[in-house]
């Protein structure tokens, strides 16, 4: 069992309709996520919500380009998968899922809305150049181990998860929490990413509260 410490944050991470049933790009599963995210949130001291929030014509649409969803492109920061429109920024496709009920949550980190450059960390834009405020904000509130919950596994939670641990946080994945896309063995490959970093992996019933 692990217990929750002071210095402990649950990074929850864009539990969003177009992310859930009848989305845009709806993760299998999706909304199987809630209730336990919901269950988790209230035991930890810090909470923060990250929430996709693209511009109209992003950069990361494929409708923007002429192409199919989830063919690849070159972009200028280097290959980008080609979404279908989701998220869009005041949308009801990016507001956080109705059942999604975490009162506690202090900070919501908003991605995605430079025009020309995706984001799936939490931490640092898909140019690898360009960051959230996210680290400052943690270390700010004494934070030193990040425990990460959302959608969907193989991108978004991956890349934050690793880049919270190349941050110097320990980072620890709670994998039912999660669901992921698993395009092309993307899953498979994001758990050897992550493991490979040094990145935990639990279950919700392993925590515990102090």
């Amino acid at each position: 069992m692990i217990e929750i410490r002071s210095g402990d944050a649950l990074l929850i991470v864009d539990v969003q309709n177009d992310f859930c049933a009848g989305g845009a790009l709806a993760v299998p599963d999706g909304d199987a996520v809630v209730p336990i995210v919901n269950r988790l949130a209230t035991a930890f001291p810090v909470t923060v919500l990250t929430q996709d929030w693209h511009t109209p014509g992003h950069a990361s649409f494929a409708s923007t380009h002429g192409r199919e969803p989830f063919d690849t492109l070159e972009l200028g920061y280097g290959p980008q998968v080609l979404w279908p429109d989701h998220c869009v920024m005041g949308s009801e496709g990016a507001a956080f899922h109705s059942e999604l009920a975490v009162p506690t949550a202090q900070m919501v980190v908003r991605k995605g809305f430079h025009p020309q450059v995706d984001s799936y960390s939490a931490f640092v834009e898909a140019d690898r150049r360009t960051p959230t405020g996210l680290v400052g904000y943690l270390r700010e509130r004494g934070v030193e181990r990040v425990f990460i919950c959302g959608l969907a596994t193989d991108f978004c939670v991956a890349w934050t998860a690793m880049d919270g641990r190349n941050a110097g946080f320990d980072v620890i994945v709670i994998e039912d929490a999660c669901r992921a896309i698993d395009l092309d063995g993307s899953l498979a490959k994001a758990w050897d990413d992550m493991t490979r970093l040094g990145v935990g992996r639990i279950g919700a019933s392993d925590l515990v509260a102090a």
